[in-house]
């Protein structure tokens, strides 16, 4: 069963949900043996692990597709079902804004304990193992005399290229002199309201821009959602330039190794479920050498 929690505002210090802890029945328990265990729960609070869980509680957004949404319908939403029936817990959705302090008010207000999409390294949680390798690309309409392959290309000089603001292939779009040629598009709004990176498709599809620069799960989703006439490649790494290629992996809080080792087990055990999910929804997938697995 999956059950969903959407938090309209930061939760209030009051509100915060403590760990369960062990119920002392008996008074006389307070023996040698009693005193170990009220030791062991010490060590694990001290540690910030949570002793007992009776649920997976998932920090998401309630409307970004797709990866999350309160429908249960995007393909986060689906992978943690799939590492709820691993670790054999029922899911819960707390809902939250995907926007600045998502991890502020979501994980580390302990209203949830896991994120389901983060880049593998993040020093602002403690990643998991990876479970899937996928990066920036470039998408042009189908029957364009185009082909991306760089963008040493001159006929780049020509073409409107819809841009979300700051990622990193604007650092591309300065080094090579065609920021001018670009039509840029917000990158930290309100999911509940605004979706940039399907506006920049929309207007891809309807010729207001000749090129759009995105990451390649939201591209690869639409396109294939909507059966558009569109291609894409895979945006090639510079030298001295942000990456462009990433490993994806769950976010836990730091003072859980424990917990963490549950969830690299479960994402191991479901390793081949999960990639069906992503490649059902059009993620562009990476191989170990970073190509592109299948290309359209």
């Amino acid at each position: 069963m999956t059950l969903a929690v959407t938090m309209p505002r930061p939760l209030p210090t009051h509100a915060r949900l403590s760990r369960p802890g062990h119920t002392i029945i008996f008074a006389v328990l307070a023996t040698a043996l009693g005193i170990a265990t009220l030791s062991q729960r010490a060590q694990a609070q001290m540690s910030g692990e949570i002793l007992s869980r009776n649920e997976l509680r998932v920090c998401a957004d309630p409307n970004d597709l797709p990866f999350s949404n309160d429908k249960s319908e995007g393909y986060e939403n689906k992978t943690a079902a799939l590492i709820g029936e691993a670790l054999k817990l029922p899911v819960r959705f707390v809902y939250f804004p995907h926007v600045i302090g998502f991890v502020r008010n979501t994980l580390r207000t302990r209203s949830c304990d896991l994120i389901m999409g983060t880049v593998a390294g993040d020093d602002v949680v403690q990643t998991t193992t990876p479970y899937y390798y996928s990066e920036y690309v470039a998408v042009w309409p189908a029957d364009k005399d185009f082909a991306f392959a760089g963008f040493d290309d001159p006929r780049l000089e020509s073409m409107r290229i819809g841009i979300i603001s700051a990622t990193p292939p604007s650092d591309l779009l300065i080094r090579h002199e065609l920021m001018a040629h670009a039509k840029p598009y917000a990158l930290t709004v309100d999911t509940r309201y605004d979706a940039p990176a399907h506006e920049m498709i929309e207007d891809l599809v309807s010729g207001k821009i000749d090129l759009a620069l995105l990451w390649g799960p939201i591209a690869g989703y639409y396109i294939k959602r909507d059966a558009l006439r569109l291609k894409l490649a895979a945006i090639p790494n510079e030298p001295g330039a942000p990456r462009m290629d990433y490993h994806i992996a769950m976010g836990v809080r730091a003072n859980e190794p424990d917990w963490r080792r549950q969830i690299n087990a479960a994402i191991q055990k479901r390793q081949s479920e999960i990639t069906a999910i992503l490649r059902d929804y059009g993620v562009p997938l990476l191989d170990e050498r970073g190509r592109l697995i299948d290309p359209p």
